[in-house]
């Protein structure tokens, strides 16, 4: 073979190589990407030890515009390309917001999986354990294991389990009885005081990357007293199915849409981690809202 024809050879298996990883990265940026979930707190729908096929175009894909420099310290900044909407009772993979505990943030190597229970513009209440949206006559999430929480006396419940969001006494809200909270919508107004602020002051912050406190009853905003506040992002009320041991928006709060990755479609895989075996009555399941 002659010295040009190895090349031409060398350079074609190159592009091939190349372009094969190029559309290995298009896919998993912009259609589709895989995660491993790891806890029960989505059974039945997702079992511990499920791998889940995400669908990107729910919300739409997210680009992190500043990738190289997130190394350095720096915050992921997220292009969101235009998508379809999450509905009620999608099951989402985000990245958990509460990575340091207090502050709204983004863990960019955390990623929970719950099921949207409301979309932004909605009031949500839990009524007896049961998840309701004002306005809508059925119940949302995983209507079983609800009634199952209805049932439960309350001195069963240990403190941290029964107490939730915005663990303030002024509310007392509880995994029985929540709510009313609206949930932002972009461009939503809200008005805004020394009650109020502890659903929204969390929210306030992260999107004005400014200190909100409360002095002498006034809400202030940096160094500005403020009596409303108009959202810049959506929000989403987030919730697990196995409602008796979930870490979701009962009790740490509302999620914006930033940290959303995208929709669960279905579940491709799952290993019985004891014998190595494929559980096939989980092989390429398909993801549907259950509310039964």
């Amino acid at each position: 073979m002659k010295v040009k024809e190895i090349i031409k050879s060398v350079i074609r298996w190159s592009l091939v190589v190349l372009g094969t990883i190029a559309l290995a990265v298009f896919l998993r940026v912009f259609i589709f990407d895989t995660y491993t979930i790891p806890t029960p707190s989505m059974e039945p729908a997702i079992m511990s030890g499920d791998h889940v096929v995400v669908n990107k175009f729910v919300p739409g894909p997210r680009i992190t515009m500043n990738f190289f420099s997130l190394g350095k310290g720096e915050k992921p900044v997220f292009l969101r390309v235009a998508g379809w909407k999450v509905n009620r009772n999608d099951v989402l993979i985000f990245n958990y917001p509460y990575p340091g505990g207090e502050q709204l943030d983004l863990d960019p190597d955390l990623y929970y999986a719950k099921r949207c229970v409301a979309i932004p513009g909605d009031t949500f209440y839990v009524d007896n354990g049961f998840y309701r949206v004002k306005g809508l006559p059925d119940t949302l999430g995983y209507r079983r294991n609800q009634r199952i929480l209805s049932e439960r006396a309350d001195h069963e419940f240990s403190p941290g389990v029964y107490h939730c969001y915005p663990h303030d006494s002024r509310y007392g809200w509880n995994v029985k009885s929540f709510g009313p909270l609206y949930v932002p919508k972009r461009g939503a107004t809200v008005s805004v005081d020394s009650l109020s602020i502890a659903l929204y002051g969390k929210l306030i912050a992260y999107e004005t990357e400014k200190p909100v406190s409360v002095k002498n009853g006034t809400v202030t905003l940096g160094d500005s007293a403020i009596g409303a506040y108009t959202f810049d992002r959506n929000y989403y009320f987030m919730a697990g199915d196995y409602v008796l041991d979930s870490r979701d928006s009962r009790y740490w709060g509302l999620l914006p849409e930033d940290h959303i990755t995208g929709k669960v479609a279905f579940v491709w895989n799952n290993r019985n981690r004891s014998t190595g075996k494929v559980r096939w009555n989980r092989f390429l399941k398909k993801m549907k809202p259950d509310n039964r």
